[in-house]
């Protein structure tokens, strides 16, 4: 079964001769527990993407269905529920909260949506994530690659149905790419999670399942790697 559906998604901005095409009639499908990577240049419209399934942005035209629901059918205030179950950010520059604890920053989104943490299941995470011994660890105490493994428990935490990564490995040297890109294929196989990493770099995209290309907005999908 097809956890995400893209079909016919464009999106521009402005209109006449300014108008600037970002993503043009991108379709393509991805099945539970796959790791995709979407590889581009910057400005080549993969970030749009990324926004667009996310519901951080609107498209033009076109449709998104994440286990099989239409996302830009819903209300405003269901899709900001449903986005916070259902989709994990993990981002290029942490952001995590300064103030808060490695256990905390974690559990944040369970508490946001006024739920309790599954305790088990947050020990499994600080265990694979190598965190235990830093749970109580501010962010500023941490390395980068430390900080990015936070990032990865938080979008983990809520079991959503789809991860997507935008740049996760862009601030971190090449020992901590190497663990954060083997965490996110952990997380794939163990947590069976749909994971949509973008990056500019081939290398680190054909560590994914499958790549697909977006250049000049338009959308090219590979296949799956060679295992």
């Amino acid at each position: 079964m097809d956890l995400l559906e893209v079909q016919d998604l464009c999106k521009t901005y402005g209109s006449g001769e300014t108008a600037v095409h970002a993503l043009r009639h991108a379709t393509f499908s991805v099945p539970k527990g796959e790791f995709v990577s979407v590889v581009g240049e910057s400005g080549s419209g993969k970030s749009t993407l990324l926004n667009l399934i996310g519901a951080l942005d609107t498209p033009t035209s076109g449709r998104v269905r994440i286990d099989g629901k239409d996302i830009f059918s819903m209300k405003e205030r269901n899709l900001t529920v449903f986005r916070r179950r259902n989709i994990g950010f993990i981002f290029q520059s942490f952001n995590l909260i300064p103030e808060l604890t490695v256990e905390q920053n974690i559990v944040f989104p369970v508490l946001l949506d006024y739920q309790k943490p599954d305790k088990t299941y947050l020990e499994e995470l600080l265990t694979v994530l190598g965190l235990r011994k830093r749970r109580h660890h501010l962010p500023s105490q941490l390395s980068g690659g430390q900080q990015q493994r936070v990032a990865i428990g938080r979008a983990l935490i809520t079991r959503p149905a789809l991860i997507l990564a935008d740049e996760p490995t862009g601030n971190l040297d090449t020992q901590n790419t190497s663990e954060v890109i083997a965490l996110l294929k952990e997380a794939s196989r163990r947590y069976e999670q749909t994971i949509l990493m973008i990056t500019h770099s081939r290398a680190i995209s054909q560590t994914a399942d499958r790549i697909l290309q977006v250049s000049d907005g338009v959308l090219t999908d590979f296949g799956r790697c060679r295992e």
